[in-house]
């Protein structure tokens, strides 16, 4: 059976930067284990399987997958899905529209903006808001499994913590984007010195303050053994988690606060990842993820 599929560059304006993702429009009748050798052959950092959605206020349904295992949800995965299948209906429109794209987490509500001639943009709510882990950390393991010197992790009042939305990431403050640049991260030292969560591994997201691009207020790096990937130009829903740390450690005040996370420089692909976070009480009341993303290709897939 032939089946349609699109790749997206996702979290970027431009061809050939940001984080990859491939689209499979016909996913309704695959078997877990077809999906997830499909998402090993495609070999990006995630692949998305859409199907029919049982509620008929959704989109769609969709299913995410890794190399190495599924995702209750993912960011990248999210704005690309909604972005391709508004421009699959929509095509080369001016157009504002909300889609609903039920994930294994729960249902994902997105903002999409389409312009002639432009790259697409789509921006959707957390579904969950991140929330911190307790388990006990080893900052001299951590810094071992970077390259780093002890005294390279953590900067201001930032120090390595445990946050999910969805999907856990052990946070990592680096003092500057020299750190970053330099680390080396080591994936054996880092899955003997790190916990698991819920069954599985925590992904490494390391950040600092600043960044290559002058808009970015942040520069992050992410790597996750577990799920296959090496390193990753853009993760949403590592942004997703990093929000919690930023409320945290900043100690947001009661207001609108929106933030640029610029990712992926180092591997040749930078990413741009808006996060706006709305504070009321003392607390986290709505967070939002947004980015542009182009198509690089389409075609058909032979099973």
């Amino acid at each position: 059976m032939a089946r349609s599929y699109s790749v997206y560059d996702v979290f970027t304006d431009r061809k050939l930067a940001g984080n990859p993702l491939a689209v499979v429009f016909d996913g309704d009748d695959l078997r877990d284990d077809a999906m997830q050798a499909i998402a090993k052959e495609t070999n990006l950092s995630e692949t998305v399987f859409v199907q029919p959605s049982g509620n008929p206020a959704y989109t769609a349904k969709i299913r995410i997958f890794t190399p190495g295992r599924e995702l209750p949800f993912a960011g990248h995965p999210t704005v690309g899905t909604a972005i391709a299948l508004a421009e699959r209906a929509h095509g080369n429109s001016t157009i504002d529209l909300v889609s609903v794209l039920e994930e294994n987490v729960g249902p994902v509500r997105c903002a999409v903006r389409l312009r002639e001639g432009e790259a697409s943009f789509a921006e959707f709510d957390l579904p969950r808001k991140s929330q911190q882990i307790t388990m006990p950390l080893d900052k001299l393991g951590i810094a071992n499994a970077l390259s780093l010197k002890t005294t390279e992790i953590g900067f201001e009042n930032h120090v390595p913590s445990l946050w999910s939305a969805g999907v856990p990431f052990l946070m990592i403050p680096v003092h500057d984007v020299g750190a970053s640049q330099r680390m080396d991260f080591d994936p054996q030292l880092w899955e003997t010195t790190v916990p698991f969560v819920d069954g599985a591994l925590a992904s490494a997201y390391i950040y600092c303050r600043g960044g290559v691009n002058h808009v970015a207020k942040f520069h992050a790096r992410m790597f996750a053994s577990g799920m296959g990937i090496v390193e990753d130009p853009a993760t949403g829903a590592a942004v997703a988690a990093l929000s919690g740390a930023i409320h945290h450690f900043d100690r947001l005040t009661d207001g609108h606060h929106g933030v640029m996370i610029e990712q992926g420089v180092e591997m040749g692909r930078p990413s741009f990842i808006h996060l706006h976070m709305d504070v009321e009480g003392g607390a986290i009341a709505n967070a939002r993820i947004g980015g542009q993303a182009v198509r690089i290709a389409s075609g058909t897939l032979d099973l």
